[in-house]
């Protein structure tokens, strides 16, 4: 039988542990973006809108670059934070 008195507590923690979380929003979110960003720029391709269509893919690629550039999720909420006087 096993001795249930010897088995370590594990300790509590402090906070929230976010260690992996932009990774998993990076690996859950990027590829639905891709698609969602696929299909409206064949739309406004199909319907002719060069303006929107041009519009819309400079907004994709800024919001690509937040998806896709590492540790810049963590960057911006760091400075963010900074700004706002949190620790």
């Amino acid at each position: 039988m096993h001795d249930l008195a010897a088995a370590p507590t594990p300790e509590p923690t402090t906070g929230i542990n976010t260690a992996g979380l932009a990774d998993f929003l990076r690996t859950f979110f990027a590829p639905l973006f891709l698609a969602v960003v696929s299909v409206v720029a064949i739309f406004f391709l199909f319907t002719r809108e060069i303006t929107r269509f041009v519009q819309f893919i400079i907004l994709a690629i800024a919001i690509g670059v937040i998806f896709y550039v590492p540790n810049i999720i963590e960057v911006t909420a760091k400075a963010i934070a900074g700004a706002l006087g949190i620790k």
